[in-house]
């Protein structure tokens, strides 16, 4: 099964929403949830168990009900935070992708301030099972020397759930193109981050396919 990330989602027959990340166990390398987005915004955890292989729709057909997966867990929490301060700690769940937003405060005069003088911040950020890690498509991928060489596109998966392969998306604008990468040459992954055991030279010489993609 190809798992593309910004794929359709389809739950009885109708489009539900978008893949737009995938939570991986970096240990055993196997996806254990996808992350749906709807359009209404609201993003819901998804056990991979439903997601089944298809080659009709080039997306994700899920099979359970529209109400089983209205049921299950939201992705997405906010918090109030210190500078430099995380979330509180849970025993169950993890902080996955995060985005940390600017609050500006107002002084005496009324004029908008440095966040920095207050030290107060809101982070936008997902929850993900404990010791599993998050992946979207901006995600960097790093090369063994510690260079930034493109961004995760999707994934191979087996009949197992295990990956086989993630796939690479280097160039610019005009020139991007996938390479396919063996799970193997991933030496470890972190939220947002993938980093590989081969050199920037190595890559270069994996087969590559122009992406065309409107």
């Amino acid at each position: 099964m190809r798992l593309e990330l910004d794929k359709p989602v389809l739950c009885e027959d109708r489009e539900v929403g978008k893949l737009a990340d995938l939570v991986i166990d970096p240990v055993a390398k196997r996806v254990t949830h996808l992350v749906i987005k709807h359009d209404a915004g609201d993003s819901h955890l998804v056990p991979i168990e439903f997601a089944e292989p298809t080659e009709q729709v080039g997306g994700i057909v899920l099979n359970c009900s529209k109400a089983e997966l209205d049921a299950l867990p939201p992705v997405q929490e906010f918090a109030y935070l210190r500078l430099g301060e995380m979330p509180t700690e849970d025993p169950e769940w993890d902080v996955g992708i995060s985005e940390v937003l600017a609050l500006p405060y107002y002084d005496s005069t009324g004029l908008a301030g440095s966040v920095e003088a207050v030290g107060d911040t809101g982070m936008v950020y997902d929850r993900v099972p404990k010791g599993e890690v998050e992946l979207r498509r901006a995600s960097r991928v790093m090369s063994a020397e510690g260079d930034y060489i493109g961004d995760v596109d999707g994934f191979l998966v087996g009949d197992d759930d295990h990956i086989t392969h993630f796939v690479l998306e280097r160039g610019h604008l005009w020139g991007r193109r996938e390479v396919t990468v063996p799970i193997g040459a991933v030496a470890s992954v972190q939220s947002d981050v993938v980093e590989l055991t081969l050199s920037k030279d190595e890559i270069g010489a994996l087969p590559a396919h122009r992406v065309r993609r409107w």
